[in-house]
Formats: C-alpha cells, structure tokens, sequence
C-alpha cells in the first residue's frame, strides 16, 4: 500500500510480503524506489528523501503492543536503505494501514493503535478515525505542508529520550563548541542537532530552496555533523540519515521558535515530527542555543508551535516537576493512495 503519513510518503508493508534476509529486502526496496537514481524514474520515489520512505509492519507478539513498526529510508542517490532512524510521518500511516490490513479490528467511532517503533525501541499510540469499525481518512484536520483537509490521527510518544542515543543530552552537556559553533546534541525519539541559525552564517528564515543552494552554509554544518557523531554515541555519520541538522531562529508567526531542518544533506520542506519533538525539547532546556530564542508558555503542559518553511507544528509537551518532559503528542493526518502491486 502506498500511503501519504504526515508530510512524507512511501511503501507500507507486512513483513512477510518482503524478503527475510536484509539484504535481499534492501536490495528489492532499492529497485522499487529506483535507487540510486537522483530522479527515481525506474521506480516509485519522488526523486526526494520524503518520498523515499518505507514501513516495514508486522503483528506484535509483545506485552501490550498491537503492532511493531521498522522504519526504513531508502536513499535517492546511493544504494543504501537506513534504519538508522524513527520517522514520525510515515508513523502516522500505520493506525490505518494495519486496520486495513486486518491486523488489528477497529472499533465503532475511534480506534487506538500502540505501536512499537523497532528503530528506537519505544511506544507510540495512534489514535484513528473509524466510523463504523472502517478507517475514514475524510475529515477537517489541517496539518501544514499537506493541501486540503483529511481525518486526524493523534500520535502520542511516551520515553522517547535517548531512543538513538542512549540519553537525552548523548554528551551529557546543554551546550557542546563544535567548530566555534554552539550547538546541543539531543535526542528525543530522533537525533538531533541544534543551533542559532546566525551562528552558522543564516537567518533561519530562508526558503528551502535557498537552503539547498547555499554550498558554503551546508559545507559548515555537514563539518559539524560529521565532528559530532562520536559524541552522540552514533559513530561514523558519514554515511548515515542521522543526526539532523536544526538551525534554530526567533518565532515570527506567534510561535515558540523557527527551525530550517537539513535530514541531513538537503533542505526539509517542513520538519519530521520527531525532529520537532527534539527541538521543542531542546528550547526547554536552560542556557541551549534554542532556549535562547524560543518563546516559552508558561505551566506543565506546554503548547510549541515549530515554525518551519510550509508553516507550523504544534508539539503538545508535558513535564513533570522536575521540568522533564514525559510525553509529547501530535497531531498528524494521513492517506492511502494505493493498494495494489508494485514490481522489481
């Protein structure tokens, strides 16, 4: 099934409709993707690592759990699939797809869905839409970066800190120099790195395709990213999809703080949900270069809204009293657009 989560796309699959040794299943995941080919036009990638994407779903036999999830991204231009990471978008596509499927039977009204994330060892619960015990994507959520209105899927992430990285703060510091350059390294269901956009030669408000053509600028963060990976514990990111770069700036729009994403070569045209969840957990941290220019609510329950190229958004974070966030939840909204046979 082809599905539109969040504002990524790609392949949703049972795991026994794939090949059982890695190899072969990366091998056939490339070849339907059309990889590595910077247009993908001998396969089903949108020539974009945001429709690049595959999910990987079986039943789960695990406590508590309906469904296990294996995110895996298929690289446009290199022969490689990655489960070096989570991804929060296609996530958002497993309530309906394994509901579809008939892994899981749906509920009259609403159903909720527990899903384990393979690649981070966590939890998510997708709340989904079904009138009638039927998934309806049909509905009045509006998530920027998507055009027109579809059925909301809520996703609520419990214990993501240190999923990747094994902690929160990977360096066990707010603020690491990297490069001359102020940045924290975190992790919060998706490794990230974050730092003043000025501080790197930006403003944080530039359009992705300015991003993407800015040699000298993508030239200094990617000799950041490249120092760091030891120091998150996530070794040699020469050739990995992670960390993400997250080049941070004043809210204009009545949010909590701008962010321009890099995941990690090109330009984000909006951002990941994890990445978000990261990010919005950094601004809350004292003294780090995102606390510094994000605008926080007051309470335990805090609202922040991420400003990013398409829009915004909305990460709903609750904290214990200890200031440590315990949850966060978001709001997604996602589509199938085809079931059927793809060929290798």
């Amino acid at each position: 099934m082809w599905m539109r989560g969040g504002t990524s796309k790609g392949g949703y699959f049972l795991r026994e409709e794939l090949p059982a040794d890695a190899g072969a299943r990366d091998a056939f995941l490339l070849r339907i993707m059309g990889s590595p080919d910077p247009r993908q036009i001998d396969g089903m990638g949108g020539a974009d690592p945001l429709t690049s994407k595959v999910a990987v779903v079986s039943k789960s036999i695990r406590a508590g759990v309906d469904v296990d999830y294996l995110f895996l991204q298929a690289f446009v231009d290199q022969a490689i699939v990655s489960d070096a990471q989570n991804c929060g978008n296609i996530l958002a596509g497993i309530g309906p797809f394994v509901i579809e499927r008939g892994l899981i039977t749906a509920k009259d009204g609403e159903t909720q869905v527990r899903i384990f994330m393979e690649n981070t060892g966590q939890i998510a619960v997708a709340t989904v839409a079904t009138p009638g015990g039927k998934v309806s994507y049909a509905g009045e959520a509006r998530i920027d970066g998507v055009p027109g209105t579809s059925a909301a899927i809520p996703l609520e992430f419990r214990d993501t800190a240190g999923s990747t990285c094994g902690a929160l703060l990977p360096s066990g510091n707010p603020i690491d120099m990297v490069n001359g350059v102020p940045v924290t390294l975190i992790d919060n269901g998706m490794p990230c790195v974050v730092m003043k956009a000025t501080d790197v030669g930006a403003t944080g408000y530039e359009s992705r395709e300015e991003l993407d053509t800015a040699t000298e600028l993508k030239s200094k963060i990617e000799a950041i990213r490249l120092a760091v990976g030891a120091r998150m514990n996530l070794g040699d990111v020469s050739g990995k999809s992670v960390p993400k770069m997250m080049l941070v700036a004043p809210p204009r729009f009545g949010g909590a703080v701008t962010v321009r994403s890099f995941i990690p070569h090109r330009a984000h045209a909006s951002i990941g949900v994890l990445g978000a969840v990261s990010v919005a957990t950094a601004c809350l941290i004292e003294g780090s270069p995102a606390a510094k220019v994000a605008v926080i609510p007051d309470g335990r329950r805090k609202t922040l809204s991420v400003e990013h190229p398409t829009g915004e958004t909305t990460c709903v974070m609750e904290l214990d009293e200890t200031g440590k966030v315990t949850s966060a939840a978001m709001l997604r909204t996602a589509r199938k657009l085809m079931d059927g046979e793809v060929f290798a």
